[in-house]
């Protein structure tokens, strides 16, 4: 199976009880979330997962977790954790759980809702219209606000139900709805 879409493995339901590593199930098919190609035993390509794509994730986790321990909001911040949309499952980027979303499905396999914060870095190979659907399923499966990063650009785009803002470099850019407060430079996100 070489193919980035393995189509009929499983279904949603068994999806969820078992996300694959580095899967996400999309338009009923599973699908390889970073797949890799290989060429006569080389990497030739990672699907846009970089260096700069990964320290940007663990940049932002790190400091959504720094801040809900200052802030005391409690909650749970996650790194491709997988959730079910109305109809996909997906594992976001980065993502945080409220204390009372947590409680109730801190131990599940799947969260069977989106998260309420979810964050996805873009890489270079992602489309434009499907990152923004993807924005979009989030939000009208239980997600409250999300956070678009474009690393190479140095843009961050914020969607609620309400409002859509881009952060550029040299602005600060700052949650809407979920973690009040929190705040980050562009810059020093996107460094």
């Amino acid at each position: 199976m070489t193919s980035t879409s393995l189509r009929e493995i499983c279904s949603l339901e068994d999806w969820m009880q078992n996300p694959l590593k580095g899967t996400e199930w999309v338009d009923g098919a599973l699908i390889h979330k970073n797949p890799e190609i290989w060429v006569d035993g080389h990497l030739v390509a990672n699907n846009g997962m970089t260096l700069k794509h990964g320290r940007v994730q663990a940049r932002l986790a790190t400091h959504w977790e720094n801040y809900k321990e200052q802030s005391k909001l409690g909650g749970e911040v996650y790194t491709e954790a997988p959730c079910r949309t109305n109809k996909q499952g997906r594992k976001p980027d980065v993502a945080y759980l409220t204390p009372s979303l947590a409680a109730q499905f801190g131990n599940a396999e799947t969260l069977p809702q989106s998260f309420p914060l979810t964050a996805e870095v873009i890489s270079p190979t992602d489309f434009a219209e499907a990152v923004i659907a993807k924005a979009y399923e989030y939000l009208q499966s239980g997600g409250e606000e999300v956070w678009l990063i474009f690393p190479n650009n140095f843009w961050v785009i914020v969607v609620t139900q309400e409002t859509r803002k881009i952060f550029v470099s040299g602005e600060v850019v700052c949650t809407q709805i979920v973690l009040p407060g929190f705040r980050i430079s562009v810059d020093e996100l996107l460094a």
